[in-house]
């Protein structure tokens, strides 16, 4: 399987299932933003439950702009409060000192776009998975996704999400799962520094192949 699929911010372990389960991915490069959706959020589990970050675009018509023209708002030290909040939330797991100081550097460099701060991040979180994905970008935007693709655009989102047959959320060891029970698909950050090294094997574990 070939999947069509959006960047997304810090995605949730779902996304990473699909990267597992296709021989290639195509990620949409000339679609339109689109609000409400994980391209400029995510999800990650605190002492409070599950909280949402979220990346302050520039003020105007956002879902008009094509989503590689989106540009990231600089007039908030909204860095500073989101590196806070992740280190506050995970300075206790177990491979957070592995992981989080090489993330936590990508996100707190001066990107001018959303698009390029989610593909750096994903980059470096493909690494750390240790998977190497066939990545290629669309050429132009179509409705209707090209021969031999599945059309994923849009079918990871955080409000009113479709049925996926192929996802089924692995059980692991979460920071605050003795307060608030476990939380499914969350940001991928919060798999890998909870699991470390064995993150790959839940995320494997979540896959339902087609």
């Amino acid at each position: 399987m070939t999947a069509l699929i959006e960047l997304q911010f810090l995605p949730p372990v779902q996304y990473f299932t699909k990267l597992l389960q296709s021989e290639a991915i195509v990620l949409e490069q000339w679609e339109h933003y689109q609000k409400r959706s994980y391209r400029n959020r995510c999800h990650i589990a605190d002492s409070h439950g599950v909280q949402r970050l979220s990346i302050p675009l520039m003020k105007g018509k956002n879902q008009q702009l094509p989503i590689r023209q989106v540009r990231i708002a600089y007039d908030q030290p909204w860095q500073k409060q989101m590196t806070h909040t992740i280190r506050t939330a995970y300075h206790r797991a177990p491979f957070f000192d592995d992981y989080g100081p090489d993330l936590l550097d990508i996100l707190n460099r001066e990107h001018t776009f959303l698009f390029d701060l989610n593909l750096e991040l994903q980059e470096q979180i493909n690494r750390f998975l240790g998977i190497s994905p066939t990545l290629s970008f669309t050429e132009t935007y179509s409705p209707i996704p090209g021969p031999g693709q599945t059309d994923l655009r849009n079918a990871i989102r955080p409000v009113h999400p479709p049925e996926d047959p192929h996802f089924k959320p692995s059980f692991y060891n979460q920071v605050f799962e003795d307060k608030h029970g476990f939380s499914p698909n969350l940001s991928i950050i919060d798999l890998l520094f909870c699991m470390g090294p064995e993150a790959l094997t839940v995320l494997r574990a979540s896959s339902v192949f087609p």
